[in-house]
């Protein structure tokens, strides 16, 4: 992958643009629960000449409240939410699908993104609610699972099961409904209808052409790293975040150097990632894969999930322009750690028979 933080300024950038002003930061809910703690060192962590310092990579250390504890077998702690997820994504998946054969969900005909209403609906059936009470991450998804994954479809904004949608209502039987949320996540890598890097909405200019390479290649690299996780045990997501990293394919959301320069916080001059150190790994990358593994990966019962509260859960963001007011960057930052399900190991590690 391309060193981004050692570009220098293009011609035209006006000199004083790292000088800090008052910045309007992202609108906010209260504060519910607070802070994780650094992730221990791990050997599998990248050359850090492109992050800042590691000691603030995870969380604020001066926020003690909720924290990553030193066993990764064991990630309760105060302010931590712990998300066993495997028995929880069946139930959700019948429930939703129920909601959508009474027709009461509704989805954009043009984006398939679900309405407000919608997402609230869909809220109220899930096992225990969505991860936060202030920003729909589980409810958002399940639309958008359904449509990808052909179990149901878009007549005008109102969604309708398909005949496959209507089978598994019909006998909802284990086995089928972990063929189905296996069926899910494999269409929806390929068939999604949204890029979900634009659930990212801090960053801005992502609708520029020729500004993001294609989220097909960029949940395969996210895959890759997921197939590389340990089996059993939990992972703090800072190592997640290094082992995506050190996979093959590269995980890269800038389609060029170019285009870096067009994605920006706040501000599209002073606040472009182009500059040196502003659109690091953690930024762009790191943010992109922790969407995909907390908004669906999560969602669909295929890892377990240990998070906090995303208000001050990171600091790699703290060091660019115009962000003095932000609590968090993305509504992932309070993922903690993550551990593989039964389902997640049988999606992403499945077994071969070599005797075919």
């Amino acid at each position: 992958m391309h060193d981004r933080d050692s570009r220098g300024t293009p011609p035209g950038t006006r000199a004083d643009a790292h000088q800090c002003l008052p910045a309007r930061g992202i609108e906010l809910a209260a504060v519910t629960t607070s802070a994780a703690g650094p992730a221990p060192a791990d050997p599998e962590s990248p050359d850090p000449a492109d992050r800042p310092d590691p000691s603030v990579l995870s969380g604020r250390s001066d926020l003690s409240d909720a924290s990553v504890p030193s066993d990764p077998s064991d990630p309760t702690g105060p302010g931590v939410t712990v998300r066993h997820t495997g028995a929880q994504a069946p139930a959700n998946l019948t429930s939703v699908l129920a909601l959508v054969r009474r027709g009461q969900l509704k989805c954009s005909a043009t984006s398939q993104r679900p309405s407000e209403i919608t997402v609230r609906m869909v809220e109220e059936v899930l096992a225990d609610g969505d991860y936060y009470d202030d920003e729909p991450i589980a409810a958002f998804a399940w639309p958008l699972l359904l449509q990808s994954g052909g179990l149901a479809l878009l007549e005008g904004t109102k969604m309708r099961l398909t005949a496959r949608g209507r089978a598994l209502l019909a006998e909802p039987e284990p086995a089928a409904l972990d063929a189905a949320l296996a069926g899910l996540w494999t269409r929806w890598l390929t068939k999604a209808p949204i890029d979900e890097l634009m659930r990212i909405e801090a960053i801005r200019g992502q609708r520029k052409p020729a500004t993001l390479t294609a989220p097909t290649k960029r949940r395969a690299a996210v895959v890759a790293g997921l197939a590389a996780l340990p089996a059993e045990g939990w992972v703090p997501v800072d190592r997640l975040l290094r082992i995506v990293r050190n996979q093959e394919p590269p995980l890269i959301v800038p389609r060029n150097e170019a285009a870096l320069w067009r994605l920006y916080l706040e501000d599209p001059e002073r606040g472009s990632l182009g500059h040196p150190g502003y659109g690091n790994w953690d930024i762009l990358e790191g943010r992109y894969a922790l969407c995909v593994v907390f908004e669906y990966a999560v969602t669909l019962g295929l890892l377990d999930a240990a998070y906090c509260h995303p208000d001050d859960a990171r600091d790699d963001f703290r060091e660019n322009w115009g962000v003095e007011d932000y609590r968090y960057l993305s509504r992932y930052d309070g993922l903690l750690a993550v551990r593989r399900t039964p389902l997640g190991t049988a999606v992403f590690n499945p077994v071969t028979d070599d005797s075919e």
